[in-house]
């Protein structure tokens, strides 16, 4: 089949396209801001899409789209979405969340999907070909495992054992640092005054950093996020997810050992006929390698 296989992962921040030709040779691989992204309405979210393939590619004729985003969290959604790409005259393209892209970027087909970067979710598959999420509700009321999510947990942490108090056990400390401000009071409001993913989630390292130095406080934050991680794969398996591999990417998981480390000890526990691993390619490849199958290549 002519034409290019082309892969997007669409982020809260950024969005990566790699395309391929039918040889399997990359012929594009590029990342750009993902804008005012959101995947509703559906119309709007096949636009930007559009946009961004337009941008990298050109006019060159399209084999197969394969899409996974953030917000593509209930079924409904993505098959809406990929309706309103084929209208545009694609032959064959597929929307998923883009946790689903992690399974196929390892190099399986089957498994369970983790991404611990700004967010935290959870993606799995049924044995009849379903998809569904666990996790994923925001920064502002879940994704604890989550850059943002574990900026606010600390934040909470610190704060209370300031009230409670308590001397500074490095946690405290290294928010202030991390968000430039001198006190507990202008902590709070550095971070109440501005809930958002972009101006909580760059500070989840200081949280890791405090861990390391020996805050118990920190400790016990990254524990729930390894936690709430393993809690993702028990529904997810509950819920009938199938696969041996539980294959966890983003920018949190893959690189603080501490995170990895708590997550592999309780999936070790609860779930032993599981094998962890940790996605070192970018998601991307997850995308194309669905584009990949759609074209009938693989």
């Amino acid at each position: 089949m002519s034409g290019l296989r082309v892969g997007l992962d669409v982020g809260g921040t950024k969005t990566a396209l790699r395309a391929a030709d039918a040889s399997g040779a990359v012929v594009a691989d590029v990342v750009v801001p993902s804008g005012e992204w959101d995947a509703e309405p559906v119309e709007r979210a096949a636009r930007l899409i559009l946009d961004v393939v337009a941008d990298a590619l050109g006019g060159r004729p399209i084999a197969a789209l394969a899409v996974g985003a953030q917000g593509l969290d209930a079924e409904a959604v993505a098959r809406a979405l990929e309706t309103a790409l084929a209208a545009s005259g694609l032959p064959r393209v597929a929307c998923v969340n883009d946790a689903a892209l992690l399974v196929p970027a390892a190099g399986f087909t089957d498994g369970l999907g983790l991404i611990a970067g700004t967010g935290a979710i959870g993606v799995g598959r049924t044995a009849d070909g379903r998809d569904f999420v666990t996790g994923g509700w925001g920064w502002v009321i879940g994704d604890e495992a989550g850059a943002a999510g574990l900026v606010r947990e600390a934040s909470r942490a610190a704060l209370l054992a300031h009230d409670d108090g308590m001397p500074d056990d490095g946690l405290l400390g290294a928010l202030l640092d991390a968000f430039g401000v001198a006190d507990a009071e202008r902590l709070a409001r550095a971070v109440n005054d501005e809930p958002t993913m972009a101006n909580w989630a760059p500070h989840a390292p200081a949280v890791f950093r405090a861990a390391d130095e020996g805050s118990a406080l920190a400790a016990a934050v990254v524990d729930a996020g390894a936690e709430h991680l393993a809690r993702l794969v028990d529904q997810l398996l509950a819920r009938g997810a199938v696969g041996r591999h539980v294959v966890a990417g983003g920018s949190v998981v893959a690189a603080q050992p501490r995170l990895e480390a708590g997550l592999r000890d309780r999936l070790a526990s609860r779930h032993p006929e599981l094998e962890l691993v940790i996605l070192r390619e970018p998601p991307v490849a997850g995308a194309l390698a669905l584009a990949r199958r759609l074209a009938g290549d693989v």
